[in-house]
């Protein structure tokens, strides 16, 4: 009798454990992998735009790892991902190089502002002008009451301590942009310290220099770090609550990075943008200090790394996603505070180029 219970029961089961075996190995259907990685100024928004873009089209899956806009360009160049995201544009040895292996594609994707950020205690409001931000950057400026800096903030509690300077100790888009602006403003700085996505800075001999990894290193220090100062992109100090300075525009007025000063600046300075096939000929200098009242000086197009061929699958996900990107992706309800979306004429530049892209 046993037997035959144990038998039935077998039976009646046998239905579900199928069932449950049959679940397991069936591989998911059509899903398709796009990988990026590259600059960690617009990582922030990135992700926000692969969590919205995957929950309307589960087919297409999106990975993108922020390391660096180096770390971006490098990983494109060897075939390692599908895009880069890089803020500073390839320049034209890299994109020759990329030419030998295919057609290169590059445009605008979003535009951001680099801000500068501290960590004093009892001081708000903080006014600095390029000269003594480049001052204070190459360790010409030592202690926070520098007569420069009392000269700037007359009101300020400025403490007698040493300014800790952190900046970037990886690859990165957002030094090759912040460097850029203070050579624009400072013939010193451009013959000592020049620009780049990596440079040597003379606040690290000093004793007073530290390094963090990505934007997100470098809030993390300045946050632990008092009477500190750094650079990052305005999403990461606007997350964080951070202390920004007001920077003297080209006009000779103290702004604040925010949506307004940022579309000034932009309206001053979109006609510089290159073909998306041409893109190595952007010159980030043209889109810094910009004319205009409420122009913000720091302001940068981060770009999108492209090929104009792909596997005929991936081809159709990658025209899909960033088609997405550049038309609801870049509505103020898809985009991450701190950034803002692409003015329509710039967004169709990009547009253009994504639509050319063809499947072999």
């Amino acid at each position: 009798m046993k037997r035959r219970y144990s038998l039935l029961l077998l039976l009646a089961l046998a239905p579900l454990f199928c069932g449950c075996a049959q679940k397991h190995t069936t591989p998911e259907q059509n899903v398709i992998t796009i990988y990026g990685s590259g600059a960690t100024f617009p990582q922030p928004q990135i992700e926000k735009w692969i969590s919205l873009y995957e929950k309307i089209n589960p087919n297409i899956k999106i990975e993108y790892q922020g390391k660096g806009s180096g770390g971006g360009q490098n990983d494109f160049k060897e075939g390692l991902v599908d895009f880069a995201a890089t803020d500073p544009p390839v320049k034209e040895n890299l994109w020759r190089e990329l030419e030998r292996k295919g057609q290169p594609l590059q445009f605008p994707i979003i535009v951001g502002a680099v801000v500068v950020v501290y960590n004093v205690p009892g001081v708000d409001n903080l006014r600095l002008d390029g000269k003594t931000l480049a001052d204070i950057f190459m360790g010409k400026i030592e202690y926070w009451d520098d007569p420069a800096i009392k000269a700037l903030n007359p009101n300020a509690n400025l403490p007698h301590e040493k300014i800790i300077i952190i900046h970037r100790s990886d690859s990165s888009g957002t030094t090759k942009i912040f460097t850029t602006y203070l050579c624009l403003v400072s013939e010193e700085f451009e013959k000592k310290v020049g620009s780049g996505k990596l440079v040597n800075w003379p606040v690290d001999e000093l004793g007073r220099g530290l390094g963090g990894k990505g934007n997100a290193g470098v809030v993390a220090t300045l946050k632990q770090t008092r009477y500190s100062i750094a650079y990052t992109e305005l999403a990461y100090a606007l997350k964080e609550n951070l202390k920004m300075v007001a920077l003297k525009n080209k006009a000779g007025k103290f702004v604040i990075a925010n949506e307004t000063t940022i579309k000034s600046a932009v309206g001053a300075v979109k006609a510089y943008i290159p073909s998306p096939e041409e893109g190595y000929k952007e010159d980030i200098r043209q889109f810094l200090n910009a004319e205009g009242e409420n122009s913000y000086p720091i302001v940068a197009f981060s770009h999108i790394l492209l090929w104009k061929s792909y596997p005929k699958e991936k081809a159709g996900a990658i025209k899909e996603f960033f088609t997405w990107v550049l038309t609801e992706g870049q509505k103020s309800e898809n985009v991450v505070e701190g950034y803002v979306g692409l003015p329509k004429d710039v967004a169709e530049i990009g547009l253009k180029a994504v639509q050319s892209i063809e499947g072999v």
